[in-house]
């Protein structure tokens, strides 16, 4: 059920952070940990956990692979000090046995994942427990998940380590942030997603509210309730901090979080679909809301949804990649090899990918915002530039990654880079920011 126009649904996503969760932040269960470890609350992946200096803690997804198997089993570290400098052959069509590039620089897994260390005496306390590593050390684990941090967050809060958390099929086992669990009602989940942390139900259906001043923001009458569906609560629940009880005129009790009533919009199609969000006077709901995107750029409807685009309307793409190398490694940050960017970009020309996807440049006197920030580029090489470099780009970044426009997208509201690259853009390649993609693919 599509009402509302695309051009109509863009400036119903600039507005929705009036009727939406505004500046609340998510709740958490409280839980046992150890000395020295403490709770973070993220911009987008809501709260997580972190080591004294706020540093957000990581697991190694185990994973069996189309070839073999990588990541950490439970309660064992196979994340070493020793550069890989083979390929794993774990990823079609990649054999094994192919020397990795850069290998007179390549990195050991743990430069980049330091372990997260026990010091002498501690003990396990609740889910938290110490293992032993290959190389005698003790390191703190999760659920029998080994816990690291990554040399790339700089401050407390960051998630510059974390991917997308998408580990299907041939994909890299990428590293997870690991979290406490979300202070929620039985029947409800949280997805993290570009707008922020959105409550679903635990079958995945979108929830909503209705806007203040709405038509239904005195009720829903009955013939609102023949497609919007009170979300219950149970004889037995209570009252708990944002999420309250409402005793309808039948008697039956429905939740309501931070003020506002749940639904379930029963035309929407399937879980992770937003049609509700066409209705006039309904939002979505979030327990937190992601910083809005730089004034330098807007939200433009394409035949697929809403996506982050630059002033002139051209989509913004990022870049995403995981080796082959038995560790897994990242190789889509500028501290991180270009090689496979390059090759995909330019068949190995630092000039075509330039021609193809150039970077977004920021505005002077441009200001980081949210998830979003200004970073010097070395064009030619793809790396942070060296103070002083006379051929550094200022360009915009999202999580601390160049974003960039794809020159064969011709007019606004192309999409024709999303995908682009290895295993639709998922092992490495260009994909756009959704905002909104229910129509086509699951947003991210």
């Amino acid at each position: 059920m599509m009402r509302a126009s695309l051009a109509g649904l863009a400036l119903l996503f600039a507005c929705a952070g009036a009727t939406a969760a505004g500046s609340g932040k998510e709740a958490w269960i409280p839980e046992p940990m150890p000395k020295g470890f403490r709770v973070e609350r993220t911009v987008i992946d809501g709260p997580v956990f972190a080591d004294a200096k706020g540093h957000t803690l990581y697991r190694w997804p185990f994973k069996v692979m189309r070839n073999g198997i990588t990541g950490d089993p439970r309660g064992e570290s196979n994340c070493g000090s020793e550069p890989a400098r083979l390929s794993g052959g774990l990823m079609s069509p990649y054999p094994p046995g192919l020397l990795m590039p850069e290998l007179d620089t390549r990195p050991a897994c743990t430069d980049l994942w330091p372990p997260a260390l026990a010091a002498d005496g501690a003990k396990d306390v609740g889910r938290w427990s110490i293992i032993t590593r290959k190389d005698g050390r003790r390191q703190w684990a999760i659920d029998g998940a080994a816990l690291y941090t990554s040399v790339l967050d700089r401050r407390p809060g960051d998630l510059i380590g974390s991917d997308s958390g998408n580990h299907r099929g041939d994909l890299p086992a990428m590293r997870d942030p690991v979290g406490p669990a979300a202070d929620l009602p039985p029947g409800f989940a949280v997805t993290s997603t570009h707008r922020g942390r959105v409550l679903r139900t635990e079958r995945g259906f979108s929830v909503y509210a209705p806007d203040a001043g709405g038509p239904a923001a005195a009720g829903c009458d009955a013939d609102c309730l023949r497609v919007w569906q009170p979300l219950p609560a149970p004889a037995s629940a209570r009252a708990r901090g944002d999420w309250k009880l409402i005793t309808r005129e039948t008697g039956e009790l429905q939740w309501s979080f931070r003020g506002q009533p749940l639904f379930r919009y029963l035309p929407d199609p399937r879980p992770r679909a937003q049609d509700g969000t066409d209705e006039p006077g309904w939002h979505l709901v979030y327990v937190q809301e992601a910083p809005p995107v730089p004034a330098e750029f807007t939200v433009q409807p394409t035949t697929g949804g809403l996506v982050v685009a630059d002033a002139n309307g051209r989509t913004i793409y990022t870049y995403a990649c995981g080796d082959d190398a038995p560790d897994q490694l990242g190789c889509d940050h500028p501290t991180q090899t270009q090689v496979y960017r390059l090759a995909l970009c330019g068949a190995g020309s630092a000039e075509r990918c330039l021609k193809n996807f150039p970077y977004v440049p920021a505005a002077r006197g441009a200001r980081a915002s949210g998830l979003w920030s200004v970073v010097s580029i070395n064009p030619l090489t793809g790396r942070f530039a060296a103070a002083g470099d006379p051929g550094a780009q200022k360009v915009w970044a999202y999580r601390d990654r160049p974003v960039y426009t794809y020159a064969g997208d011709e007019r606004p509201g192309d999409i024709n880079a999303d995908n682009y690259g290895e295993l639709r853009a998922q092992r490495q390649g260009y994909n756009a920011i959704w905002l909104r993609n229910d129509f086509t693919r699951e947003e991210g």
